[in-house]
């Protein structure tokens, strides 16, 4: 039974995608309710194997095809955990979609593009070889390359190419490193490669592909010129897709296949400090919103890649939480930028404020998700920073704890920055309303599932650790 629930956790999104612009041409409402009910599908088909998952035991479908290459999915720990997190962000920015879309063109192919690109999510985070791998990784770089695109402006498809050609560059040398792998191994299948150790060469062009996708320094420019998208695109590349992606793959080939030598617990979080630092000093100079949440995104991109690259139980099980956390408070931040832009007309944080007087619940939102990226108690991004910063200390990496801990008095101050000019002072848009209800709503959601990540941060940790066990190995 399992085999076939993580099959149609893959497959529901990826063939259905094919069909959405067949029933947009006879009712666009149907085919925006199918777009929901597909992702919803394979949320609700993930959350099935959690018990599963956390019993130590994974579901596995494997079929051989020829010279060699397999259609293998395995369902343990990590790839459960992030399937549910990816799914679940990505079908609230659906339903807020419904009426953020509502009045642009092209609406067929938003949503197709937007279920492959989760679907291609699906297949990636489930993918046990190599090649499937870098398929599903190649499918989110097209779907994500037309929605940068989506307004078809010169200057927005300028900026989808840079995000394609940054990413798919990355990719290609990602694919070098794969073939190497095989030619040393005789094989693309995670578990024949488990344990196994590679030149550092082979690793590096890896981790340029990872670096690449998770728009890390020095591969980061592209991520905030990636703003000119609708507000839900940016969400699902922020939140719970395409940046994702890359720290994924780093915990699922780092931490739990490859056996690698002690210097990359050094070479990775030095990077990653440096992104999370740069980053961060560029979202004080910026006056575009979603170009200082783009930053935000960079920054906190390292923390994730500080937690799993200690190398401890405590560090992994952080870094898995900071995605699911920073995941509903980047999604929740992005969605509101979205119903500020509509309403305003600009994204220039210098040219609005007072708008918590017209758009109270929006700004309450916000700040609750800002709140949880800062890392303030009892929100859930507070217990992952912790949970990363003690995995830190545990691996005695006191210089680079204590530049991360100067990044977060770095976020914290530019997103109260952003909150001050937007939503305090001298109300400069009297006539601004609220977004549609629906739209609304699910930046409330948003909001509060930020707050109840940490008020029952029980059961998402116990998911964390008993993933993060099984990458160590220390879960049979």
């Amino acid at each position: 039974m399992y085999n076939a629930v993580l099959l149609c956790i893959v497959f529901i999104p990826v063939i259905g995608s094919l069909i959405l612009p067949l029933i947009g041409r006879m009712s666009p409402k149907i085919r925006n309710m199918l777009a929901l009910a597909l992702i919803s599908a394979s949320f609700i088909l993930s959350l099935l194997l959690i018990p599963q998952a956390m019993s130590g035991r994974a579901a596995v479908f494997n079929m051989r095809l020829a010279f060699g290459f397999n259609l293998a999915f395995t369902a343990d720990g990590l790839a459960v955990f992030m399937a549910c997190v990816s799914s679940m962000i990505s079908a609230l920015i659906i339903l807020y979609s419904f009426d953020y879309i509502s009045h642009y063109e092209n609406q067929n192919e938003y949503y197709s593009m937007v279920v492959l690109f989760c679907g291609s999510m699906m297949g990636l985070v489930f993918s046990a070889n190599l090649i499937l791998l870098f398929i599903f990784w190649e499918l989110t770089a097209i779907t994500s390359w037309r929605l940068i695109g989506y307004f078809r402006e010169k200057l927005h498809v300028i900026k989808a190419d840079k995000a394609f050609l940054v990413t798919v560059f990355g990719a290609l040398l990602m694919l070098i490193g794969f073939i190497a792998i095989f030619q040393q191994t005789g094989s693309f299948d995670l578990s024949a490669i488990k344990g196994k150790q590679f030149p550092d060469i082979v690793l590096l062009l890896i981790l340029a592909g990872i670096l690449s996708k998770s728009a890390t320094l020095p591969f980061h420019t592209w991520l905030p010129d990636a703003g000119v998208a609708p507000s839900p695109v940016t969400a699902l590349l922020h939140a719970a897709v395409l940046v994702k992606i890359g720290v994924y793959v780093f915990a699922r080939l780092f931490v739990a296949t490859f056996a690698i030598s002690s210097i990359w617990h050094v070479v990775v979080p030095a990077i990653a400090v440096a992104s999370t630092l740069v980053s961060a000093g560029a979202a004080f100079m910026e006056t575009d919103l979603k170009r200082i949440i783009a930053y935000s995104t960079v920054s906190q991109i390292g923390f994730i890649f500080l937690g799993f690259s200690s190398g401890n139980l405590i560090g992994i099980t952080g870094g898995l939480l900071y995605i699911l956390m920073h995941g509903l408070s980047k999604a929740g931040l992005f969605l509101c930028a979205g119903i500020i832009e509509q309403n305003t007309k600009t994204k220039d944080i210098t040219k609005l404020g007072g708008l918590i007087k017209t758009m109270p619940v929006t700004a309450v939102s916000f700040l609750l998700c800002a709140f949880s990226v800062m890392g303030i108690p009892p929100f859930g991004g507070f217990f992952s920073k912790f949970m990363v910063f003690a995995g830190s200390i545990e691996s005695r990496q006191y210089l680079l704890a204590s530049l991360f801990l100067a990044g977060a008095f770095m976020t914290i101050t530019y997103l109260f920055r952003v909150f001050n000019l937007v939503f305090l002072g001298e109300e400069r848009f009297p006539s601004a309303l609220e977004g549609s209800r629906l739209m609304v709503t699910c930046v409330a959601i948003f909001a509060l599932l930020s707050l109840a990540g940490g008020i029952l941060i029980s059961f998402p940790a116990d998911f964390a650790r008993i993933a993060a066990s099984q990458m160590l190995g220390m879960v049979k």
